[in-house]
């Protein structure tokens, strides 16, 4: 039996879910593989909306808005860009990046958006199933795309990404802009950073853990994860709880 995927789109009202409509009208053809979400605005998508759908099994999620500088609320898709681009480079982590995809598809273009969704499908179809899906999902990978959806949810992630073109394309007091290239070096550590961090507080969830026993779960260095301890103590989320054998013991906190 065929593998036919499962995906979710997130298409904008204006534009995306328009050119749909006028797909369907016009009795376009094009794999029917593709649940739609209609929102505002693309820019209105949240990256957690994309991951929680990966999350929940879905084998692949399109985001489809105004093409760039027709954009209903002006500048509503460069939003879009610049959280598709944060969220891809935090599933690049786990190797799911390739199953996300934005595109601009206007009103008019009904025939282009069946063009579309056709090579998403068929793209889809030659990864395979999502490693989410299934009676069998692999735990670990869950807990790892877990822990992206917290991050990409966090204030520091939001922060960079709504500030990017104001740091980056304006005038500081000082009459500089800030280079795009330290920006995205900034923004790459901190996807890091938040991932590694957000998987030490679901690693914590049921049991406190020394930081010797956290670095063998996780892979990671035992000196970044006590730099990820202290931050997350800093935030209240982490605190010590004991020493057994010498051995400080730290818990999540509530």
């Amino acid at each position: 039996m065929s593998f036919e995927p499962k995906l979710l789109g997130f298409l904008c009202n204006w534009c995306s879910y328009a050119g749909a409509d006028l797909a369907g009208v016009s009795r376009i053809q094009y794999p029917p593989n593709m649940r739609v979400i209609r929102v505002m605005c693309s820019g209105r998508i949240d990256p957690k909306f994309i991951v929680q759908a990966l999350e929940l099994g879905i084998d692949g999620v399109y985001v489809m808005g105004c093409h760039i500088g027709d954009c209903h609320y002006l500048e509503g898709n460069y939003e879009a860009v610049k959280k598709y681009e944060m969220t891809r480079e935090f599933l690049k982590l786990v190797g799911l990046d390739n199953r996300i995809r934005l595109d601009w598809v206007s009103a008019s273009e009904g025939v282009r958006f069946g063009e579309v969704v056709s090579k998403f499908v068929n793209d889809i179809k030659e990864l395979g199933p999502s490693p989410l899906s299934g009676d069998s999902p692999d735990k670990d990978l869950i807990n790892k795309v877990r822990a992206i959806r917290l991050a990409a949810g966090s204030n520091r992630m939001r922060a960079l990404v709504g500030r990017e073109r104001k740091i980056t394309e304006e005038d500081n007091v000082y009459g500089e802009k800030y280079p795009l290239e330290k920006y995205k070096e900034i923004m790459s550590q901190a996807i890091i950073e938040e991932y590694e961090r957000h998987r030490i507080l679901i690693a914590l969830e049921d049991e406190s853990k020394s930081v010797k026993s956290l670095a063998s779960e996780l892979s990671v260095d035992p000196s970044i994860i006590l730099e990820h301890i202290l931050t997350l103590k800093g935030r209240a989320q982490v605190d010590f709880q004991e020493i057994i054998k010498n051995t400080p013991i730290y818990m999540r906190r509530e």
